[in-house]
């Protein structure tokens, strides 16, 4: 018999991964890396608030605020204190709602 024959492969229904995933832990953000050096420090504002605008849109998706007329600006700002950010402009809170609007 070829040694091949002797490996046992995994049945449909058995997992490949070496450890297991936990689905209900609190999601780990990914390591931070710098920004491109040379831009306009308009480019890094923009960037770091649309960042910030889409971790707001996803905790509110989590916690079950659908759609874009549910999220008020008291709202959005609650959430960003749970989830453990300094609080929103009126210009951010605008651009969740964006957010939320075309993900539709």
């Amino acid at each position: 018999m070829p040694a091949a024959a002797l490996t046992s492969k995994p049945l449909p229904t058995q997992s490949t991964a070496k450890r297991p995933v936990l689905l209900d832990l609190p999601y780990a953000p990914v390591e931070k890396r710098p920004l491109p050096p040379g831009r306009p420090r308009e480019w890094y504002v923009m960037h770091n608030r649309r960042l910030k605008a889409m971790r707001l849109a996803i905790a509110l998706l989590d916690s079950g605020v659908y759609l874009p007329n549910q999220a008020r600006n008291e709202t959005i700002r609650s959430t960003a204190e749970l989830i453990g950010v300094h609080p929103p402009s009126d210009t951010t809170c605008h651009m969740v709602r964006a957010l939320m609007r075309y993900a539709r």
